[in-house]
């Protein structure tokens, strides 16, 4: 038996044999299908590969069994498998289905639903189980392949640092303890020491030790100059926002270059899933939505360039010029801006020497798997914050959220607050906030205060920190206009006296996302007023190349 499985629960023996062989005819290679025709033969089943440690990627109950054996099976499976994704089949034309199992998905007990009889498979059923296990890259991850391998220490700002970057990208890794016997075995046979760490060994069997960012990207096969040229947009930022312009810009036949000083995805690519995206109703990891919105700018054509920030933007004449961190200078006829946030630090100097090492700012999806079986905080009251708390659930024997307002309806959407009230091992902190940390080598420990004035100390493995945002627009301080918090003014914002900025060139006024910089536009999480969702970045992407046609049509 491999050391994952499917497993079929079903009372009606010519569904169950015909859901198992579907599966085992796709699947076989990489899961064992296992199957069970009552609610106890389950449990058994269930207890059975528990404590053999082999692990339940998918569960596929019907609904047959009835109402009450089948959410206590739901429950039990979360217990012992927190990470198995559960999907509920279902009778067409079953009048009470619809409810139920719309109640089921809103707290959050099953990840979707199939309809009897599921045919045809390939439509109807692969589709659904492909996108839950997360699409080829992960299963290709599930069954052992590891495209790069880190070897270093466990605790260590810079091996989070490489672990992050590579789960942002959907890169397939390993992680090994440098200390551990499969780690030094990894060292020895790559021919270096454990001197100087982390050390990568590619799978095309280059070595990079203690590499940088830019060395990371190049072994990646990523690019890291720009391509010599003039440009019709520069897009600054690979986010949603920014992957959306570059997409919609090269399919139109502008030359488009797209820079981030670090990966795809910004702050959306940390999620673990995204449900209330629209089109994917089975929901979607924020790494995988933007990997897709990568392959799409790619096959249009876009010069995408890594491991480089932008430093400085000014115009000479009718053209744009951003110059580099590494002093390379990008010409183009238009620019957008689509830096996005970075989420806040808290104010509690104890916890700045945690950072990587049990303090993580942002949903740090490759720190979850870590954390099983520990206790666990996040901090925060937003979407994000959400969809990390029900992420890290799947691993952390208990998940703290410190939330300093009194509701989380304020911030976060209806459907992750049902989901988070239906598991037991969430638990909500209204009205506290963190004021200290203590470690030694990493965080163990922190203490949060109430309204009321009291302290208490928490076991904490790690504390993850999505509160608020500071935008990434320093580099642009003097050149565009700005709000008192960094964001940047665009479109009617700019007239506040009814008259276009100061500097203002042009007879018209700015463009709805256009900044006080004519050619400039602003789009996604940097811009101010606007709204924080990926589809609204995504939007505000594509709206920003319909107006830099205008732009150039103008010019």
């Amino acid at each position: 038996m491999t050391d994952s499985v499917f497993l079929v629960v079903d009372s009606d023996a010519d569904d169950l044999a015909k859901f198992a062989g579907a599966l085992t005819s796709r699947y076989a290679s990489e899961y064992e299908i296992c199957t069970a025709a009552t609610a106890s033969e389950a449990h058994a089943t269930l207890a059975a590969l528990s404590v053999a440690g082999i692990t339940v990627a998918l569960l596929i109950v019907s609904r047959d069994l009835g109402d009450a054996d089948l959410l206590l099976l739901l429950q039990r499976a979360r217990e012992l498998f927190p990470s198995a994704r559960k999907v509920l089949s279902a009778r067409y034309l079953d009048p009470s289905a619809f409810d139920f199992i719309t109640g089921a998905m809103r707290t959050g007990r099953i990840e979707y639903f199939l309809y009897k009889p599921c045919e045809p498979v390939v439509t109807r059923l692969y589709p659904v189980v492909d996108d839950l296990l997360g699409g080829l890259r992960r299963t290709s991850q599930e069954r052992g392949f590891e495209a790069i391998r880190i070897i270093g220490e466990q605790w260590n700002p810079r091996s989070h640092q490489l672990r992050d970057l590579l789960e942002r990208t959907t890169v397939p890794f390993g992680f090994y303890d440098s200390e551990s016997e499969e780690g030094k075995r990894i060292l020895a046979q790559a021919g270096v020491g454990g001197s100087r760490l982390p050390v990568l060994c590619i799978h095309s069997g280059a070595v990079l030790v203690d590499p940088t960012n830019e060395q990371v990207a190049v072994a990646l096969g990523a690019r890291t100059t720009p391509e010599p040229g003039l440009y019709d947009v520069a897009i600054v930022g690979a986010g949603p926002a920014g992957l959306a312009a570059s997409v919609y810009a090269a399919s139109e036949g502008l030359r488009t270059v797209l820079f981030d000083p670090e990966t795809i995805g910004g702050q959306a690519g940390t999620s673990s899933r995204i449900e209330n995206y629209l089109g994917f109703p089975r929901g979607i990891s924020g790494g995988e939505l933007a990997h897709r919105a990568f392959e799409q700018a790619q096959r249009f054509g876009v010069s995408v360039v890594f491991s480089k920030a932008a430093t400085r933007l000014r115009a000479d004449g009718m053209r744009l010029i951003a110059t580099l961190s590494d002093g390379a200078e990008i010409e183009s006829r238009t620019v957008v801006i689509a830096t996005g946030v970075a989420y806040r630090r808290l104010d509690v100097p104890s916890l700045e020497r945690f950072a990587g090492v049990g303090v993580f700012y942002g949903a740090a999806m490759s720190e979850a798997p870590p954390c099983t079986g520990e206790e666990v905080l996040i901090v925060g009251a937003g979407n994000s914050a959400g969809q990390a708390a029900i992420h890290l659930a799947r691993f952390a024997s208990r998940v703290t959220m410190v939330v300093r307002g009194q509701s989380l309806a304020a911030s976060m959407s209806d459907y992750l607050i049902r989901q988070i009230g239906a598991l037991s091992n969430i638990d909500v902190r209204l009205g506290t906030w963190v004021v200290d940390g203590q470690g030694d080598k990493r965080l163990e420990a922190v203490t949060v205060e109430r309204v009321d004035g009291k302290r208490e100390k928490l076991c904490a493995a790690g504390l993850f920190v999505l509160v608020g945002g500071t935008p990434h627009t320093q580099w642009l301080a003097g050149t565009i206009e700005m709000d008192a918090k960094g964001y940047i003014l665009t479109g009617r914002d700019l007239l506040s006296s009814g008259r276009p900025p100061s500097g203002w060139r042009l007879e018209r006024e700015p463009f709805f996302l256009e900044t006080s910089m004519p050619g400039v536009f602003a789009v996604g999480d940097a811009r101010c007023r606007s709204v924080k969702r990926v589809a609204s970045a995504v939007g505000e992407g594509a709206t920003a190349i319909q107006l830099v046609h205008e732009y150039l049509r103008a010019a």
